[in-house]
């Protein structure tokens, strides 16, 4: 026979020998190896990075990472569960706001609190909000969930602004720096490399997660729900508990955010940030979490060379950029490495086949 397939005897006692037929390596076992390979080359990319940048790249490579970490809660949301969110800024801007009043009234600081603190702000938006919009007697559709999710952002975007102790239009300025003992940390490496310890747990977490078997339940769901549902696994109940998750790891970033750039707005609750977390994980890739993180260095990178280049202009080409890669690549820049198979992924321990030896 050819490269492909080979018949192998295997003894089965009295009976006569029954021929088996083995499959060679193929596509599956080279394809499955790219992904490694892409999440290994960003991160030594993402730690060599300080070594080579300027200052104040360093800063703006930083506050990169914070929204790539942010990325990586929608991708958890829709790339997983197929859940539209377009209220994920409420989650990263809430944690955002809670932490910076920590640090204004109560001169709380310590990382060992507030990124807990903003973590937990998160995840409790993002029950009681999931909770309402997930949780009822029918199941939600796509567009209900999508304009509540909208609703709930575009809400607090006018509460942030009119509300006076949450500093109206001008958000809360001047945060004090986080800090951990007598250490205080301020813009710079030892800040980035924080954050980028922080986005690599976060992201080994979500790797693990989604690779579990709740994570075969999310495949199935996003999917086909109705299948799903059908073998028994409560859908709504699934959706929730990841848009909860999302929510957590959006508020963690978003308290990041909050201590990095030194101040909290309006903005950063409102439908803009939300719609900016969608471009970055339809740019990259959805569903494959590395593409999030791609997704948002290339978009934010591209943003401020054709900022400084391009001033009067930039948006305009970089909108065009968008809608060319959505339109011609719509399973994003990371489907140019990354096969469908490997980007939809495969679960459980691997079967290996072993031979009789004959007599």
């Amino acid at each position: 026979m050819g490269a492909a397939k080979q018949a192998v005897q295997v003894d089965v006692g009295d009976e006569t020998d029954v021929p088996v037929i083995e499959h060679a390596p193929s596509e599956r076992e080279t394809t499955r190896k790219i992904l490694p390979i892409v999440e290994g080359v960003v991160l030594l990319a993402a730690l060599l990075a300080p070594l080579v940048l300027q200052d104040y790249l360093t800063v703006f490579a930083t506050r990169v990472i914070i929204l790539a970490l942010f990325a990586l809660s929608f991708d958890l949301v829709w790339g997983y569960a197929g859940i539209m969110s377009f209220g994920q800024a409420l989650f990263f801007g809430s944690a955002g706001y809670g932490v910076a009043l920590l640090a204004r009234d109560l001169d709380i600081t310590n990382i060992f609190l507030v990124l807990p603190a903003g973590t937990l702000i998160g995840l409790t938006f993002a029950l009681l909000l999931g909770g309402f919009l997930l949780l009822g007697r029918h199941p939600s559709s796509v567009i209900f969930v999508s304009l509540g999710t909208l609703t709930g952002s575009y809400a607090a975007d006018r509460l942030a602004r009119g509300w006076y102790y949450l500093g109206g239009q001008n958000g809360i300025p001047s945060i004090a720096p986080m800090s951990l003992g007598g250490y205080d940390f301020t813009e710079g490496p030892a800040f980035y490399y924080l954050v980028l310890g922080i986005l690599v747990v976060v992201y080994l977490l979500c790797r693990f997660l989604v690779r579990s078997q709740f994570g075969l339940a999310l495949a199935g769901l996003r999917e086909n729900e109705q299948r799903i549902a059908f073998f028994g696994y409560k859908a709504q109940h699934l959706k929730a508990i990841i848009f909860t998750v999302g929510g957590a790891i959006a508020g963690l970033a978003g308290s990041l955010y909050a201590f990095h750039e030194g101040f909290v707005w309006p903005n950063m609750v409102g439908v803009v940030v939300s719609t900016q977390v969608v471009l970055y994980v339809l740019f990259g890739g959805s569903g494959t979490l590395i593409g999030a993180v791609i997704g948002t260095v290339i978009v934010e990178g591209v943003s401020f060379w054709l900022s400084d280049n391009y001033r009067d202009i930039w948006p305009i080409i970089l909108g065009l950029l968008l809608l060319l890669v959505i339109l011609f690549r719509p399973l994003g820049l990371i489907s140019f490495v990354l096969g469908e198979r490997e980007r939809v992924g495969s679960f459980g321990a691997k079967i290996k086949e072993k031979r009789n030896a004959a007599p």
